[in-house]
């Protein structure tokens, strides 16, 4: 190769070097990963505003949403290459950040955000303080609460996906609590009262944990609740408790239908209170009844963790998203407050 050959290719190659070659977007640097992405902000307990940009500028992506302990935010958000969908979530950020008592651990402080999905993608990220958010309180059990470990799922880690931003979800629940302990343990009831503004919902589902509560009882300790909420200026819901999965034949029994050991059948106690006390009740008993008669006993063991455990309270994945959409069902009937901010 002659000297003149070798100077032209060298000047090319050098020429080539320097063509920019695109380079992925960088994540906020309050993350990192990238199947999850894993975000942390450390701010104090309150509510705050959200705001992303699923989906990336290069390739296509498939990015969901969750916050502190397992709670579900947004579902996989399916976008092409350069399309961003900006969305702005509300959440709720409490010490410690599942259950209230702790069980399962306490979690890490500040707003833990983890992105998912089949291929996760983000842009800019931003948490801001909220601005007076109407806030749906959840007093329940574990059928209920933010369960830290799968495949255990609480129908309250599902109902936030159904919510836009401007009103929060705060979990409250926690496992093994009944009508009385929700309203002695100071984790619980005495914690969660004083947070409760004007117009603020309480969604109250116990039942569950009353295996041995006498009508009497039962009915004083949801009284106690719902004064407690309208003393704060809130509104309470009573929400009667949802089923266990216990067939005879392909009807479920009274156990089920939680018709305790003393014979008290719980959900009638919880609507003959609403009537009489006025408070509007989302019948989850018979709403999750339908739902799970209709899928017989084979095919309704994927709404339980029936195979995984052999439980036939709790919930799977798909059995608390099936379960918070009842309530979101319930919510629309009863027409409350928070139908507005429904997606």
């Amino acid at each position: 190769m002659s000297l003149k050959r070798l100077a032209l290719l060298t000047s090319a190659l050098s020429a080539a070097v320097l063509v920019p070659v695109p380079s992925a977007a960088a994540l906020p640097p309050q993350c990192s990963g990238s199947a999850p992405i894993k975000c942390s902000f450390a701010v104090a307990p309150g509510n705050y505003d959200v705001t992303v940009e699923l989906g990336s500028s290069t390739k296509a992506a498939n990015t969901s949403m969750s916050v502190e302990a397992r709670r579900q935010i947004l579902n996989p958000v399916s976008t092409t290459a350069g399309q961003l969908v900006r969305t702005t979530a509300t959440v709720n950020v409490r010490s410690p950040e599942g259950q209230p008592t702790g069980q399962g651990g306490t979690g890490t402080a500040g707003l833990q955000i983890t992105f998912s999905g089949t291929a996760p993608a983000i842009g800019t990220l931003t948490v801001t303080p909220a601005s007076a958010p109407l806030v749906a309180y959840l007093a329940g059990d574990s059928t209920v609460c933010d369960q830290p470990t799968a495949p255990y799922t609480g129908w309250g880690q599902y109902l936030p996906t159904h919510l836009r931003n401007g009103a929060v979800v705060a979990n409250y629940g926690d496992s093994g609590e009944s009508s009385g302990s929700f309203l002695s343990n100071r984790a619980l009831f005495p914690t969660m009262k004083p947070l409760v503004k004007s117009r603020d919902l309480v969604f109250i589902q116990l039942g569950h944990n009353d295996k041995e509560t006498t009508a009497t009882a039962f009915r004083d300790n949801l009284t106690r609740l719902v004064d407690g909420v309208r003393e704060r200026g809130g509104v309470p819901v009573l929400m009667t408790p949802p089923v266990r999965r216990l067939f005879s034949g392909t009807k479920l029994t009274a156990t089920a239908l939680h018709v305790n050991s003393k014979g008290v059948d719980l959900p009638a106690v919880i609507r003959a209170l609403g009537r009489s006390a006025g408070v509007p009740v989302i019948d989850l008993t018979t709403k999750s009844k339908n739902l799970v008669e209709s899928m017989g006993p084979s095919a309704s063991e994927a709404l339980f963790l029936t195979k995984e455990a052999g439980d036939n309270t709790h919930f799977s994945a798909r059995g608390g998203a099936e379960m918070a959409g009842l309530v979101v069902q319930g919510v629309r009937e009863l027409n409350l407050p928070l139908t507005g901010y429904l997606r």
